[in-house]
């Protein structure tokens, strides 16, 4: 019998294809989509929805040599059907700009592409303009080196801050992390190019990412981790969406009917493509049911599995059909579809500029004692101690990094602006890294070792004598603390979040020596990711968190310190006191190793609490909605940045119509140095059915640069839907009676004006089926 429908199925491809050669065989582009799909045999459906493969990884399958070199280094494509006019189109890294191979065999040319800020330092913008201005350079290299859809922007929320992940990722708030990653959409799909928001959903941990199963309430999903991905469907319409390798509740993100279809496609109306992460999820069937679309980056067994599957009438052909279809609305919007002849040469001088530009406005100070920054007029020499003054970080690593074609270091910055650095200490440093590296050289057999990070060199505690010879000539000393991460490990807590005693001897040596000679101590953070601060922050005169800037990073940072640019960025997150003060510090991987054989293992997970599955016991209150609500002290509060300048609020205003809240406030620089603020909205609910947390983060603007003396008046908006709570009791989403709090300020622990408005009676925003 398994014969006979074997003879059949050739016998029905074999009539198919003969058609081909006929006039009648639609094309792509010319006959409708529908028609195309008609046309399509079983085989040639199902190839469309599985990728052709990843050079170099198992999965490297049947055509590889058509699509493999289309861009190189690129990370996929789909599979091509000449005969029906449907090309491939190339899938590419990545958030901080796109990745691919900057140089190509047999050819002289380069590719390089600009690394851009980080996730997590555009997020600390707080400027929706100005991420857009970044989304469409980064689009721009997409477009000009042939690539077709950007595999980017990441928004998985900051539950702990020990993800490995998270410098892609935007913030503890989702909607800032809604609001920053539609800005990015925008600008990256102006170009005529896609983006894939991801990781769809919860994807919170590196440690065994592909195996986790998250344990959460379907409130603190819907609320703190869908609320973001549901803004950015809405507000940016991105082309695709990336399933997470992580199981929600028992089911793989990738092959939840729940996730992609009820909530993505059906509440929330998106119309694009699902794929999955790469190797993502464990059945091929139960995935293309779900509503995930294309299979990433491809396997010969996932095609043959399907077509079992509908051929077992375990798979409806319906699901096939509908994913077909969509992916075939994807590639008619396709550059390659078009024809666009891309130039291989994107304008890297101007795109530096913007990356230049937006990393010094994502730079937030965390300290400035006594008008310490910026440096004074008469401050021409400089000490700059610690090893990451002279490796500069540009990035993160694995799919987040980019093969740019430099990086400014903070050395290479400060001379840029016209500072003297001081050459002994330099020189020391210098051959102090160099010593190190070729210690710590990655091995060359090792496959994965271009995604990890690197082993840098740890940071040394300068003699007594050397710094006591320094401070005789310098005006000034910086002391500069790096860290790193990347894909499939988070990070870990000793040497990492917590300095390490090296690097807390040399803030305080260097410090009190420059103290004791009346010159003051500046600590740059070039990191990726939140840090310890408490037990050390009061040694240096002041603080500046420069995050990891991309390729321009240490002009910025010159940017700043020269008071060429007055900062103003702001946390989009909080800096606890101590990681045991994290919420989630419980139910997170804290310094597990695993090897890499298991962390790409696909089977089914074990019963290891943290690895296996993870408790998200801490519920809604992540971040500052668990600080706040608690009283807990933090060393730098979520919203938090300071500036060279003060700014003053006055005259809030409220008004409402059909559930729309507008509120207006005027902002003054009452300060002498022009400079931009960020405006902050929270609401504060009252006590009723449902906990809720002390205040929520509702609304923000980011004001024009004011001149000193200069007023602006802010106008904020949000919806009574914004404000609403999900009922798990009842599936819906409720606004409850009472008198609520709106508090405007420049942090959420330093509020400056309130307004309040009552809600007399319940509001009932939508009805949804419990699913989770």
């Amino acid at each position: 019998m398994k014969n006979i429908k074997s003879y059949i199925s050739i016998i029905i491809a074999g009539i198919a294809l003969f058609s081909c050669y006929g006039n009648k065989v639609p094309q792509l582009g010319k006959a409708s989509i529908d028609k195309v799909v008609a046309a399509m045999t079983l085989e040639e459906k199902v190839h469309l929805l599985v990728g052709t493969g990843m050079a170099g990884f198992s999965g490297d399958s049947a055509v590889v040599g058509k699509t493999k070199n289309l861009v190189q280094g690129a990370a996929g494509t789909t599979y091509p059907i000449p005969r029906l006019g449907i090309p491939a189109i190339v899938l590419a890294d990545g958030p901080a700009g796109l990745r691919i191979s900057p140089t190509r065999d047999g050819d002289s040319s380069t590719y390089y592409c600009t690394a851009f800020p980080v996730g997590t330092l555009l997020a600390s913008t707080w400027n929706g303009e100005l991420v857009e201005q970044v989304g469409e350079a980064i689009g721009n290299e997409v477009l000009e080196y042939g690539a077709d859809v950007l595999l980017a922007p990441a928004l998985n929320i900051h539950r702990n801050p020990l993800c490995g992940r998270n410098f892609e990722y935007y913030s503890e708030d989702p909607l800032l992390s809604g609001k920053t990653a539609a800005a990015v959409v925008r600008g990256v799909q102006k170009n005529g190019v896609g983006t894939s928001i991801k990781h769809f959903a919860a994807n919170n941990q590196e440690t065994n990412r592909q195996r986790n199963d998250v344990l959460i309430s379907e409130r603190a999903l819907r609320e703190i981790y869908l609320r973001g991905f549901e803004i950015a469907v809405k507000e940016s319409q991105p082309w695709t969406v990336m399933s997470s390798y992580n199981s929600i509740n028992g089911v793989s993100a990738s092959e939840s009917r729940a996730l992609l279809t009820d909530i993505l496609r059906n509440e929330w109306g998106f119309q694009g493509v699902v794929m999955t992460d790469w190797f993502g999820g464990y059945s091929p069937a139960a995935q293309v049911h779900a509503g995930n679309d294309l299979l990433m980056p491809g396997r010969p067994d996932q095609t043959q599995v399907i077509i079992q599957a509908v051929n077992d009438k375990k798979l409806d052909i319906k699901d096939i059909d509908t994913n077909v279809k969509r992916m075939l609305e994807l590639i008619v919007k396709s550059p390659r579809f078009k024809g666009y002849q891309y130039s291989n040469k994107p304008d890297l001088k101007a795109h530096a500029a913007i990356t230049r530009q937006s990393a010094a406005e994502g730079m937030v100070l965390l300290k400035n004692d006594n008008s310490a920054l910026p440096l004074s007029a008469g401050i021409k020499n400089i000490a700059a101690f610690g090893v990451t003054s002279y490796d500069f970080i540009a990035g993160g690593t694995g799919s987040g990094d980019v093969n740019e074609a430099y990086t400014v270091s903070l050395g290479d910055g400060l001379a840029n602006a016209g500072y003297q650095i001081n050459e002994e200490v330099k020189s020391l440093y210098f051959k102090y890294i160099s010593e190190e590296n070729e210690k710590n050289k990655p091995d060359p057999n090792n496959p994965m070792a271009m995604f990890l990070p690197k082993i840098r060199a740890g940071e040394f505690v300068p003699t007594d004598a050397l710094l006591n010879k320094t401070v005789q000539t310098a005006d000034v000393a910086l002391i500069t603390i790096g860290r790193t991460s990347g894909e499939f490990a988070d990070r870990k807590v000793d040497g990492d979040f917590n300095l390490t005693v090296n690097e807390i001897n040399l803030i305080k040596n260097v410090s009190e020596t420059f103290h004791k000679a009346g010159k003051k101590a500046v600590v740059i953070l070039n990191i990726g990711g939140v840090i310890e601060t408490a037990s050390w922050k009061a040694y240096p005169d002041a603080v500046l968190l420069a995050w990891q800037a991309g390729q321009e990073g240490g002009n910025s940072v010159a940017d700043i310190l020269k008071g060429e640019v007055n900062p103003s960025g702001k946390l989009p997150m909080t800096f606890p006191e101590k990681l045991e003060d994290v919420p989630s510090y419980k139910n997170f991987p804290l310094d597990i190793a695993l090897n890499m054989k298991e962390l790409l293992s696909g089977s089914k997970p074990e019963n290891r609490p943290n690895i296996d599955f993870t408790n998200y016991e801490e519920d809604i209150y992540v971040g500052y909605r668990y600080y706040l609500t608690n009283n807990k002290r933090v060393s730098y509060p979520f919203g938090y940045g300071l500036s060279y300048t003060n700014f003053e609020y006055s005259a809030p205003e409220i008004s409402e119509k059909k559930g729309v809240y507008t509120v207006t406030i005027s902002v003054k620089n009452i300060g002498t140095t022009a400079g931009k603020e960020v405006v902050q909205l929270y609401v504060a609910a009252p006590k009723g059915i449902l906990q809720k947390p002390a205040k929520e983060l509702k609304a923000f603007a980011k004001t024009k640069l004011l001149q000193a003396g200069e007023m602006h008046r802010i106008e904020l908006r949000f919806s009574a839907s914004d404000i609403a709570s999900f009922d798990e009791k009842d599936g819906q989403w409720i606004v409850e009676v009472g008198n609520y709090s709106i508090q405007i300020g420049t942090s959420s622990a330093d509020i400056r004006q309130s307004v309040k408005f009552t809600i007399s009676d319940e509001i009932q925003i939508k009805k949804n089926k419990l699913i989770f």
